[in-house]
């Protein structure tokens, strides 16, 4: 699970990094056609939009995935340990539910009902755009389940 994880991870990262240069190179272009050509370019703004939403997605994909987000683990350190490795079962658990739920869940929802809706200026369908939270609420899941399935594999060997 372990091996998969980081194939992921490096997916998402490559993905992450393109879409990075990518709105770079329009957030550049933005300002360049504004301030040198004094005529504004049209697209830039939406595209550049779109682009941070899908990247703030991936890169909290990412950092969940690499067990680099953020954690409050003081209470840990007050509990004995049979409860903390509960815990570290019943909270991935409780992600997993909440995960399928709000991102998978709504996020599909989010995605068929915007297909027909069209951005403003780009003209592409919204449910391109909303596509992020169910194509990262999957990925979360599965980072849940192998959290719970090497949480489980421990506490087999102790």
């Amino acid at each position: 699970m372990k091996k998969v994880r980081e194939i992921i991870n490096k997916i998402i990262f490559v993905i992450g990094a393109v879409l990075l240069i990518a709105i770079t190179l329009t957030v550049t272009w933005q300002v360049v056609s504004r301030y040198i050509f004094n005529k504004p370019s049209i697209f830039t703004d939406e595209l550049a939009r779109f682009l941070l939403m899908w990247i703030g997605m991936l890169g909290t994909t990412y950092a969940f995935g690499s067990k680099s987000h953020l954690s409050m683990d003081y209470l840990h350190t007050l509990l004995k340990p049979s409860i903390v490795k509960l815990i570290r079962i019943i909270l991935p658990i409780l992600g997993i539910i909440f995960v399928a739920s709000v991102m998978v869940g709504g996020g599909t929802l989010l995605t068929i009902n915007t297909m027909q809706q069209l951005s403003p200026v780009l003209f592409i369908p919204m449910g391109y755009v909303y596509l992020i939270l169910p194509i990262t609420g999957v990925i979360n899941i599965l980072y849940l389940i192998s959290y719970v399935v090497e949480e489980c594999k421990e506490r087999g060997e102790n």
